[in-house]
């Protein structure tokens, strides 16, 4: 069967990664560095220019999920109260947390539980379940529950919803500046902001490397590939690795090593990653030469309407345009536009079980794309992290009909 290819700058992505998490445990320590959770679209840029170490319970909800430790942590939590029906990344956290377990524990030796929080700070620009998530952990830790809410279902980001957020974030810094035990400096802000525009600039270049028809990485690969872009936006090591992986991808390309190879077949992936089944997956489309080139999961990194000369108001309208806030009209835009863009032949829906804001297949999304692009679309059933809501067997085998349709 066909395999994954591994990545040359793999090897220093892991050396940022591990710098970042030995940097959070240390701090937590030794009380060096103040520590603000953040969840994963929240005003990161600020806590850091604030001299804030940031960390996302959302990343460590998908190592649980990757390692597959998040079966054995979502009982947990459920019997904590947490329904089996809400995110399986906060019932696999907070389990983990019940428990005792980190799955740094095995990636970082010496890191014996995640770094606690002097304030945690969310936005629902996500869903609900990510303010309960922290609220739990506001109760336990005793520290101060800080947040932003976002408006949903917005079709053309206005002026309101700018106005709305900026004041809402900026609403932040009087507290956190309390927490932090320094005065927000402009400068440092604006130099914050820019890093994460660059870091945004970097990773959409490095995904849209697989327009090029074969490409050179699939979603699989991105999943692993956005941790930087993810945990460390607004800073140099971000910024260092993309340049250093996008020119071995460009590499790639002229020397034609492709991430599937004798491609036949390209698909979009619209939904969550099955964390638990990355590697699986990776090498089942690898072994039908198709390549799942694109994904909106992974283009939710992606913050181009940063500008440092408007921190506020451009982390507001970056924050809002994602595509989770949109409305069904701008969301099949802006697919549309993908599928365009990367040529895709055929677009995958992952309906994940707990996870119904990232699931977008169960209201007639799906019937009307194929409409209107011409294309087939397969649909499974699954979760981000609990494996029981997943069967492998029915969805490799709709994949696999899927594929036949697309030969015929």
């Amino acid at each position: 069967m066909d395999k994954r290819k591994e990545f040359t700058s793999t090897a220093a992505m892991k050396k940022v990664m591990a710098a970042y998490f030995h940097e959070l445990d240390e701090a937590a320590r030794t009380g060096s560095r103040k520590i603000a959770w953040c969840t994963s679209v929240g005003p990161a840029e600020l806590l850091r220019a604030l001299g804030f170490l940031v960390y996302f319970p959302e990343n460590h909800g998908a190592m649980l999920g990757a390692t597959r430790l998040a079966k054995d942590c979502i009982p947990l939590a459920n019997a904590a109260g947490y329904s089996p029906d809400i995110c399986s990344y906060l019932t696999s956290d907070i389990g983990a947390c019940l428990k005792g377990e980190t799955p740094l524990s095995r990636a970082y030796p010496g890191i014996k539980s995640p770094p606690k929080p002097d304030v945690l700070v969310y936005n629902t620009n996500q869903c609900r379940d990510v303010q309960d998530w922290f609220a739990w952990y506001a109760r336990k830790f005793k520290v101060p529950l800080l947040g932003v809410l976002t408006q949903r279902g917005v079709g053309e980001v206005t002026s309101t919803h700018i106005d709305s957020v900026a004041a809402q974030i900026a609403a932040l810094v009087p507290e956190l500046e309390k927490i932090a035990g320094r005065k927000l400096e402009p400068a440092k802000l604006k130099e914050t902001v820019g890093l994460s525009l660059e870091c945004s600039r970097l990773w959409r270049q490095v995904l849209e490397t697989a327009a090029h028809v074969p490409s050179p990485l699939t979603f699989f690969d991105a999943t692993i590939q956005m941790g930087p872009a993810v945990v460390l936006r607004g800073t140099e090591a971000a910024v260092t690795y993309y340049k250093t992986f996008l020119a071995e991808l460009r590499t790639r390309i002229k020397d034609g090593v492709w991430a599937v190879e004798g491609e036949k077949y390209r698909l979009y992936w619209e939904g969550m990653p099955v964390w638990g089944k990355l590697r699986d997956l990776s090498d089942f489309f690898a072994g039908l030469k198709t390549c799942v080139a694109a994904s909106t999961y992974c283009n939710s990194w992606i913050f181009e309407d940063l500008d440092p000369e408007d921190p506020f108001r451009s982390m507001a309208r970056a924050y809002t345009g994602l595509f989770i806030v949109r409305s069904e009209e701008k969301k099949e835009e802006y697919i549309g536009e993908m599928v365009k863009k990367f040529g895709i032949d055929g677009l995958l829906f992952h309906d994940s079980k707990t996870c119904p804001n990232n699931s977008n297949s169960r209201y007639g999304m799906p019937e009307r794309l194929q409409k209107e692009l011409g294309l087939g679309t397969v649909t499974i059933f699954g979760d981000l992290n609990d494996l029981r809501c997943y069967s492998e067997e029915q969805s490799k085998t709709k994949i696999e009909a899927f594929i036949e349709q697309l030969e015929k």
